[in-house]
């Protein structure tokens, strides 16, 4: 399997990916795959892995600027990350999720923060200390993963693409 960054030709794929891979989900609102290509539109798509097995496209991630408590600070966000249905549970999101966390260290990132399922990202290092809040969203549910310097504390806002 190759971890790659995306390239032009991949974009119609990684739409149909993550249409696909969110369209089961009950927490899904239908809107991932118009995200990233907002994300796109809009140039703040700052890392965009695919992760490609005999020339298809089975996994992707995105990471792109957040602020809290309106400062970007170096702080990034994760998601929509999607695996091919029939692919997953098979370490292909934690690999591109460690590629993309590899990446922003390199640049000097000074973080990475997700909404997500405690249980799953957990083990990518993610963890919640109740100190970002994103809305009325669960605690438990914003995340963060420092690469540099202090924990954050305060608002997380993702990029206007997610709708927020």
């Amino acid at each position: 399997m190759l971890i790659r960054p995306e390239t032009p030709a991949d974009h119609d794929a990684i739409h149909e990916l993550t249409w696909i891979a969110f369209r089961p989900m009950p927490y899904s609102a239908g809107t991932e795959a118009d995200i990233i290509r907002r994300l796109r539109a809009d140039s703040v798509l700052t890392i965009s892995l695919v992760a490609e097995d005999d020339g298809e496209i089975v996994g992707h991630v995105a990471f792109s600027p957040v602020s809290i408590d309106g400062r970007h600070d170096g702080w990034f966000g994760l998601g929509p990350i999607s695996v091919k249905p029939e692919r997953q549970r098979q370490g292909i999101g934690k690999t591109l999720i460690a590629a993309g966390l590899t990446m922003l260290g390199e640049r000097g990132a000074s973080g990475c923060a997700l909404i997500g399922n405690p249980e799953v990202y957990s083990h990518a290092g993610f963890v919640s200390d109740g100190r970002l809040t994103d809305g009325d969203v669960d605690v438990r549910y914003v995340q963060r993963l420092v690469l540099r310097g202090p924990a954050p504390s305060g608002a997380l806002k993702f990029a206007p693409a997610f709708g927020e």
